[in-house]
């Protein structure tokens, strides 16, 4: 701001004059050499005439556009709830009573124009730490908004807070789990959820959640993420190995032979650990269709049994991790044998992706 000509006078007399091109600021600055002077007060009282030091102020309210732009930077709200929360009366431009309520109302709002609607994309999410793995699976409506930061970043709160929570196995209740857990920033999981539909404007759903816990102190596990989004650790698919040193082998080894590992489960989607882990009615089952096939060809039993047993060894090979041949390490081994090589024996694994 400036000053086209200012005149203030001290108790002694003496005058400060501030021309054109003299700022507010120096004309205030020589004013506080003045004794007892506040401004916009009386200074002092001589010949019943009153001086007056006046204040000056550039400081300005920010506009409503200014506003709408730091409420959609924090919320990522669309720009007219944006605009609409901060001229409602009871929030009156103020940002952290906008924000409140957009999550109040304009959640609440998202949430039930969204529901219903077919989520197919989406991410999967990983955390592994202190004896305990986390593999969440999130759903979105597009493969655009899953790969969003907003999308991305939320997948991964859920993921960490389920590894530092509680709750294992892969029956976890999801909707129990997102009322209690809370996220990085000490929000409840599903107010986050809330302001991601918000965000995003899709339907976004917490669709499963495993959490793998070691079997022994020996154990390590490691993880494999496919498929990752932009500048995040989530990806279009996620296996976590656990495996057991049995020998000499140091952990950061095992750690490298269980992360290969998780690549291949990732590649060759196996089904089940080991034969042994097969339910037995899906083995009986295979038997059946193989000797139905060898009907009529007259072969002797113990032929047919021979036949089926070297069928069935294909079969586990197809969906038993252990008796896999290892896409990763060279040669392409059975899985069981380079782990044994290794000092290893494979405990358990688990493998979630994105299934349309």
């Amino acid at each position: 701001m400036f000053l086209s000509r200012v005149g203030l006078r001290s108790c002694s007399g003496a005058r400060i004059v501030a021309t054109n091109n003299t700022r507010c600021a120096s004309v205030l600055a020589a004013a506080s050499s003045v004794p007892n002077v506040s401004a916009s007060t009386p200074s002092h009282r001589n010949n019943n005439k009153t001086h007056y030091i006046q204040s000056f102020s550039t400081a300005t309210k920010p506009s409503t556009a200014q506003l709408v732009k730091q409420l959609r930077e924090l919320t990522g709200a669309p720009m007219m709830e944006c605009k609409k929360a901060l001229s409602t009366p009871e929030v009156d431009h103020d940002l952290e009573k906008a924000q409140e309520w957009l999550r109040k109302y304009g959640s609440a709002k998202a949430s039930s124009k969204v529901a219903g609607r077919e989520a197919l994309e989406g991410l999967v999410g990983v955390k592994i730490e202190g004896g305990r793995a986390s593999i969440v699976k999130v759903a979105s409506e597009t493969d655009f908004a899953s790969r969003s930061e907003t999308f991305s970043t939320f997948v991964q709160e859920i993921a960490d807070a389920a590894t530092a929570g509680d709750a294992s196995g892969d029956n976890v209740d999801v909707n129990a789990f997102m009322a209690s857990a809370k996220d990085s920033k000490g929000q409840v999981l599903k107010e986050s959820l809330n302001d991601a539909i918000l965000a995003i404007r899709e339907n976004i759903q917490v669709d499963s959640m495993i959490i793998m816990e070691a079997s022994s102190d020996k154990s390590v596990m490691a993880g494999y993420v496919h498929g990752r989004a932009p500048n995040s650790t989530c990806g279009s698919a996620a296996a976590v190995v656990e495996v057991e040193v049995t020998s000499g082998t140091d952990i950061e080894k095992a750690e490298e032979a269980a992360k290969k590992l998780a690549m291949h489960v990732v590649a060759a989607k196996p089904t089940y650990l080991n034969p042994e882990s097969v339910p037995e009615d899906v083995v009986n089952k295979e038997k059946e269709i193989l000797m139905e096939k060898m009907t009529g060809t007259n072969k002797p039993p113990e032929i047919l049994e021979k036949i089926v047993a070297g069928q069935m060894r294909k079969f586990y090979e197809g969906i038993c991790l252990t008796e896999q041949s290892h896409m990763v390490e060279e040669g392409n081994p059975k899985v069981s044998k380079a782990m044994k090589s290794l000092g290893l024996e494979l405990k358990n694994y688990t493998l979630v992706g994105m299934s349309k």
